[in-house]
């Protein structure tokens, strides 16, 4: 299944990369693409990980990756990546902020 990363993902894995690049731009460079590769590879497998507790009407899963979360659902013909976060964030507010 091919795999869409919306405009706010790019630009949160743009911040990801300026964040690390303050210390090491080479692993900068080198995480970021990680990351990207992670969630190209939600294509092959996009049910691998489970709907978020409490919000699965929702339709967003969680696939974790080091301190970060790739944040996606499964549309009828792609898997939509809407977020990428780090794991201290507080992403229940950021994905549902009506609650």
């Amino acid at each position: 299944m091919r795999v869409e990363i919306s405009a706010t993902a790019e630009a949160e894995l743009e911040q990801i990369g300026d964040y690390i690049a303050k210390d090491s731009p080479l692993r900068a460079v080198s995480f970021v693409d990680e990351l990207f590769v992670a969630a190209q590879s939600l294509g092959d497998h996009p049910e691998a990980y489970r709907l978020i507790p409490r919000y699965e009407r929702y339709g967003y899963r969680r696939c974790p990756y080091g301190l970060y979360l790739i944040i996606y659902s499964i549309e009828t013909d792609h898997v939509a990546v809407a977020h990428f976060l780090h794991s201290a964030q507080d992403y229940e507010t950021i994905l549902f902020p009506e609650r």
